[in-house]
């Protein structure tokens, strides 16, 4: 059929119901439309108002009356009910239900039983599919309108893929909470931006889209998607779960051993590789047979879901048992894994297993690197899993997700891996081939990440080059909704359990600290180099950082990130050209508006007036508990409505940092010499009195005068002074602006596994006017100076209690060579024959680096 010959027959057809006509842009007699659903309730709901509108618009309606379930109408009703019987065979149905329709004058109206009933008579899902496939063409030559029902996520592709392919409109039904959603998967030839977006049945008729990720997620979560469902030869790892399918039905009905039970379970971790996650004690604990269960309908190939994923699902189960208050504010996650055999096989396939191998012996070269990047980046993918991908973008629909790294060895105890793999965001928009194109393209992004030398450095660091590191992927909905062209959450943030900067006495370290930023949670994880974000004590939420109000507002964030759904790209957006968008929810609990009516991000209100701060220290609290070690958590906030929000909970991991005790945190007070750096105001890391033999210094006025390229040469002498340096001696980094900023304009680009072997690196807040150190607690670069135990010290020379002796500092022979370039910028000062000392309190917030007398 063509669209031409479609459109020619119009004849006024309604569903009965017109806010979901306007939602399916009309819809044509001769038009088949089937509806997924859970239970005939659901199909009778839609039945109802379609038989009587047709009615009253003068057309014959008929009714095939076949099932076992209740019937739509009883004998009274004033349409043609005509009794089939299934059981005389498929041959005979078929023969009976076109005689009556070959009777039948042209545009009649039709309503079928539920097409599941025919299964369950012909034990067959393929002949279903086969009565649909020679009735609905013969239908739409008789331009008739007709309804079909078929029960959702219980069927195989066999009956399926031959109803989706026929049919004009495939709809799914969903009821919750007593609301009614509809949501189009397939309308042909018509609004095809309404394809898959839920639509929820308001009190006047009209169907909204529904947009929140929260609501989304809670409704879609709860089906099962066929087209995820595995081939039948899969062998052992099918088995085991139809095993695990079996004995749940059993659990359910009570007749199940309890012995059983826990034998399967162990069996079933070995087959999800949970004993090799950093993890594995606290998945075997908090993960039970339902919870896998849950993972298998979600996931796409077999294997470990990796350490990041397992972290989520850990944290949710924790709070499920020890906060259920708290779990009950949880954003439902919907999300897939891909199994990390999919990984293994793609390497295999496509020639890149022993480019690896060698990259991680040592033995390959740089040339090797680029060749095994390369053939990632142009890898194929088997025509399996093509099917599973295209199913997972089905349910999504065009909403946006994140392939995030899920490795096994990520967010391990001890190994965070913090930024070390790729996490990809997709606007998920367009035609399905484009967003399966660009789904691939992010999935090799994340699996190239793996031969990335940072990432071989922080594995070889840890001694873990030998141990197995398979890459699976966790497949996650964006949190937050579509606003204008934007799509983004309300805040998201940052959570440590442990607090490592005290910045006023009033704060317990032990109670912990967020990092919130408005929009998406990039700004969050990663230096905003730009920007600013809301540092908040969980001891004492309202007490800032900032002295006055002045720098308050200097140093709150003026940009938001935002996924733009029209150019897909990640974005950055001033903060008040975004407002007008923002009408949807209650920003005034993010955003403050000064004098002049400027947006001011202050969370004030959010802290003051709400109950998430609160939250999110009982959540930290119990999870750190349970960890048996701080934790590092990130989130998203999203208001349902004013006094509702969601917490999505994204990721768990623990937080690698030592906690400050009375007998490593206060060195005794030194008593003469001559300060060669005194800062105050912000020192994290452990107190200490340490000897310093080594200074690497890059002189402000040198630095700020060179051209970026320049800048980033200075970044990497530094990196290479760092890795070649005896760590059996310790070494001090000073310079201007922030380091490990991406902005070279702004400080230093190092990268924080590069000057892993310093034990402290100091900050000059003299390069740029209005600069403050960006202490990032929560982002990867942060995370890494802390799994490195450096301490992070920030100087302001021209504040009260801080200085620097710059004289000195150039005065003093640099050891650096003098045929590297820039080697005047990079200065290495030995200063082990002037026994100086480096003494840091971080109660006190203070550090000095003490020159004796006699060597000023």
């Amino acid at each position: 059929m063509t669209k031409d010959t479609h459109n020619s027959t119009l004849g006024g057809a309604t569903t009965g119901l017109p806010g979901l006509d306007a939602v399916l842009d009309g819809i044509q007699t001769g038009d088949s439309i089937v509806w997924g659903v859970d239970n005939i309730e659901d199909y009778a709901h839609l039945v109802r108002p379609y038989e009587e509108a047709a009615r009253h618009s003068g057309k014959k309606v008929v009714y095939f009356r076949f099932a076992r379930h209740d019937p739509l109408f009883d004998s009274g009703a004033p349409i043609k009910i005509h009794h089939i019987n299934p059981a005389a065979g498929f041959e005979r149905f078929v023969r009976e239900i076109h005689q009556v329709l070959e009777e039948c004058e042209p545009g009649t109206v039709y309503i079928f039983d539920s097409l599941s009933s025919l299964a369950d008579v012909w034990f067959s899902d393929q002949a279903l599919g086969n009565f649909f496939i020679l009735t609905s063409p013969r239908l739409f030559e008789l331009q008739a309108l007709t309804y079909f029902a078929i029960e959702r996520d219980r069927h195989s592709i066999h009956a399926m893929e031959p109803i989706r392919r026929t049919t004009q409109f495939f709809l799914e039904v969903f009821t919750q909470e007593k609301k009614f959603y509809v949501r189009p998967i397939k309308v042909q030839y018509r609004s095809e931006d309404v394809m898959d977006t839920l639509h929820e049945e308001q009190s006047n008729g009209e169907f909204t889209p529904v947009e929140e990720s929260a609501t989304l997620a809670q409704i879609l979560s709860t089906t099962r998607w066929p087209r995820l469902q595995r081939s039948r030869r899969a062998g052992y790892w099918e088995g085991l779960c139809n095993e695990m399918d079996r004995l749940l039905s059993e659990k359910v009905a009570r007749r199940h051993s309890r012995a059983e039970e826990s034998a399967l379970l162990g069996r079933i971790r070995n087959a999800f590789r949970v004993h090799r996650s950093g993890i594995a004690l606290l998945a075997e604990k908090w993960l039970t047979l339902e919870d896998f269960q849950a993972i298998r309908q979600r996931m796409i190939g077999i294997g470990s879901i990796g350490g990041k994923a397992l972290g989520m699902l850990v944290a949710r189960g924790i709070l499920r048992d020890k906060a259920p208050d708290i779990a009950a504010k949880l954003e439902v996650h919907d999300s897939f894994f891909v199994g990390a055999e999919v990984f293994v096989t793609f390497l295999v396939r496509n020639g890149i297993w022993w480019i690896r191998e060698r990259q991680i012996s040592g033995e390959g070269t740089p040339e090797e690197l680029e060749e095994g990047k390369r053939r990632i980046h142009e890898g194929q993918f088997s025509s399996d899993l093509l099917r599973q991908l295209e199913g997972m973008l089905d349910y999504f629909g065009e909403r946006p997700c994140i392939v995030r790294s899920s490795s096994i060895l990520e967010d391990a105890r001890g190994n965070a891996f913090s930024g070390k793999y790729e996490s990809v965001f997709l606007a998920n928009h367009g035609s399905r081939e484009e967003r399966l194109a660009a789904l691939l393209d992010a999935i090799r992004q994340v699996y190239a990440s793996v031969l990335d030398p940072d990432a071989i450095l922080y594995r070889k660091a840890r001694n873990l080059l030998d141990s197995e590191e398979r890459m699976a992927l966790l497949i996650m909905r964006v949190s937050g909704r579509q606003r204008d062209t934007y799509y983004f959450p309300q805040a998201a943030g940052v959570g440590l359990s442990y607090n490592p900067w005290s910045w006023h006495p009033d704060i317990d370290p032990d109670a912990g600290v967020a990092r919130l930023v408005f929009g998406l949670g990039t700004r969050a994880v990663d230096r905003a180099d730009d920007d600013y974000t809301r540092l908040v004590s969980l001891s004492a939420p309202l007490r800032r950082p900032e002295a006055s109000m002045d720098e308050q507002r200097d140093h709150s964030q003026r940009r938001m990130d935002v996924l733009d759904t029209e150019s897909r790209d990640l974005v950055s957006r001033p903060v008040e050209e975004l407002m007008p968008v923002c009408g949807d929810f209650p920003v005034r609990y993010f955003v403050d508006v000064d004098s002049h009516g400027h947006p001011w991000v202050t969370f004030d209100r959010l802290i003051r007036d709400t109950s998430v701060i609160p939250d999110l220290h009982k959540m930290l609290d119990v999870l750190e508990v349970e960890y048996e070690a701080p934790v590092d958590i990130e989130f998203t906030i999203n208001f349902l409505d004013p006094e509702t929000y969601a917490i999505n909970l994204l990721q768990c991991r623990t937080f690698q940092v030592r906690k400050h005790t009375p007998t490593n945190s206060i060195p005794r007070k030194l008593t003469g010499g001559t300060p060669l750096l005194e800062a105050r105001g912000a020192v994290i890391g452990l107190g200490r009195e340490i000897p310093i033999h080594d200074i690497i210094y890059v002189p402000t006025k040198f630095y700020a005068a060179l051209a970026e390229q320049d800048r980033y040469g200075v970044a990497r002498l530094i990196e290479s002074l760092a890795q070649e340096h005896d760590p059996t001696r310790n070494l001090v980094l000073i310079g201007p602006g922030r380091w490990g900023t991406g902005m070279p304009s702004l400080g230093i680009p190092v990268r924080a596994g590069r000057i892993a072997l310093a034990c402290a690196v100091c900050e000059i807040v003299a390069m740029h006017a209005g600069l403050i150190p960006d202490v990032s607690l929560g982002t990867h670069f942060f995370n890494d100076l802390v799994e490195h135990d450096l301490l992070y010290l920030a100087c302001f020379p021209d504040k009260p209690g801080n200085s620097l002796n710059e004289e000195w500092l150039l005065a003093a022979p640099s050891m650096t060579p003098r045929d590297v370039p820039l080697a005047e910028c990079v200065r290495l000062v030995d200063m082990a024959s002037t026994h100086v000392i480096l003494t840091a309190d971080a109660f006190q917030q203070t550090a000095a680096i003490v020159l004796p007398d006699s060597s000023v």
